[in-house]
């Protein structure tokens, strides 16, 4: 039953996170289709028109279709990793250097399975400074996360 909560609510997070404009913000037969409207109909439609037709992908690799793979793609949603909802299975795992929430949030991370073990034991052996207080919130132990993961050599790969 954990498996099945923790796999919803990472999904319910990835699925509001979205990369702004692949390709550009003209990008595809969809854009054209239903260029001028706005809502989330539209945006699904041009979306799926883009993505059941690839035409936003030959566009981008041919330079056609209004597409560009020259722009830095943005990202303005939330992050893709929280661990608030799992805060105290998390906060258990950590204390043991193991467990599936720990792994969780290693994958969403998107850790490879042979730096799992790093990521695991630096989070163990910084479980006092991730967890200062009974009282510390989701946003303070993932900015505490990623500072750890940018100071070790092995998973500063993973954090920008």
């Amino acid at each position: 039953m954990k498996k099945v909560m923790m796999a919803t609510a990472f999904l319910a997070a990835s699925s509001a996170s979205f990369a702004v404009a692949p390709g550009g913000p003209n990008c595809g037969w969809g854009n054209m289709l239903f260029s001028g409207q706005s809502g989330l109909a539209s945006h699904f439609l041009a979306s799926w028109t883009n993505g059941t037709s690839g035409n936003a992908t030959f566009g981008m690799t041919s330079g056609t279709n209004g597409c560009s793979a020259d722009g830095t793609l943005t990202y303005g949603g939330k992050s893709m990793v929280n661990v608030g909802q799992i805060m105290d299975e998390f906060s258990e795992d950590v204390a043991r250097g193991e467990g599936e929430a720990l792994t969780a949030v290693a994958v969403s991370f998107g850790i490879a399975e042979e730096d799992r073990g790093v990521f695991k034991t630096t989070l163990h052996n910084n479980f006092d400074s991730l967890f200062p207080s009974a009282d510390v919130n989701a946003e303070s132990v993932m900015n505490s996360i990623v500072e750890l993961m940018k100071q070790d050599k092995q998973l500063a790969k993973y954090v920008s």
